[in-house]
């Protein structure tokens, strides 16, 4: 079984590249270090160190382990500091999911509002997709997320807080920016950009079924993992992508939006929340987000 104490061990390696540096640094022998690491890599299946080179070397298991690690120790420093401060008095912590895209609408004002109305509370922001979000809100990670995915959970609950119309991006230049509104039939003979990629299902999967409930079977050029990815690549020429209208918000010189002929083409932003959960701070900040609408 992997613990806390393995990763501490192959990160101060990983970055040393030597046993007897990275046994000083984390206070340890060098043999007890050896066997740690060698565990890890028994218990992945995988060797994160090419041993035979000189200094040591990270094998492509080991880079990609690695950067993993940095993220699972970054987050569980950042959780120890928020839960020592809140265990000491200083500070409420209230935590916000959401999805990238949610942020080019209404939502960074409520969070500054909300922010600013309640100074002494500890806000943690988290990038996360809807179906993260839903095992976030049940563990208790976060306490509300901003979605665009309905959750069928009865430990959750939602509200919709708007239906935002989705427009295609295109690069610029592009034959089809000519026209002031674009037909789905003109979207679906592009080549798509379709983003994320994973985890399924997704934003990605509403665009396909808009296509689908139409009859059209446009052809994935591309599938991306991140909103600016997608429109980066958009700009590259590799197809047109549809994107919430208030993606527009996000500026480049070589990427040109256009809405749809087809006016009920709308993705949800969805709030959700555990269900029964009366806290005063989730009233407040759901009040917020309804308001601004």
């Amino acid at each position: 079984m992997i613990e806390l104490r393995h990763l501490r061990y192959f990160e101060v390696v990983a970055l040393e590249l030597n046993f007897s540096r990275a046994a000083e640094r984390l206070h340890l022998a060098q043999p007890p270090l050896s066997r740690q690491i060698r565990q890890l890599e028994e218990e992945l299946g995988a060797v994160l160190l090419d041993r035979t080179s000189r200094p040591l070397r990270l094998t492509p298991a080991g880079r990609f382990f690695l950067e993993q690690t940095q993220q699972l120790l970054a987050r569980v420093r950042e959780v120890t500091d928020a839960t020592r401060r809140i265990a000491q008095g200083q500070r409420a912590w209230f935590g916000i999911g959401f999805v990238p895209s949610t942020l080019y609408g209404v939502m960074p004002e409520v969070i500054r509002r909300f922010r600013a109305a309640n100074p002494d509370v500890e806000v943690g922001l988290f990038e996360l997709t809807s179906l993260q979000q839903a095992e976030a809100l049940k563990a208790g990670r976060i306490d509300v997320g901003l979605g665009r995915l309905p959750l069928d959970d009865a430990a959750l609950g939602a509200e919709t807080v708007l239906l935002e119309p989705m427009v295609a991006a295109l690069r610029t230049g592009h034959a089809l920016l000519r026209r002031s509104r674009l037909s789905l039939a003109a979207v679906a003979r592009e080549p798509l950009v379709l983003y994320p990629a994973r985890p399924r299902p997704s934003f990605a999967d509403q665009v396909l079924q808009v296509f689908r409930d139409r009859g059209f079977s446009p052809t994935v050029a591309i599938e991306a993992n991140e909103l600016q990815t997608a429109i980066g690549l958009v700009a590259a020429g590799l197809g047109a992508a549809l994107v919430p209208q208030s993606v527009q918000r996000l500026h480049r010189d070589d990427v040109d939006y256009r809405p749809l002929v087809e006016t009920d083409v709308t993705t949800p932003v969805i709030m959700n929340f555990r269900s029964g959960d009366e806290s005063p701070l989730l009233a407040q900040f759901r009040g917020l987000v309804m308001r601004s609408r």
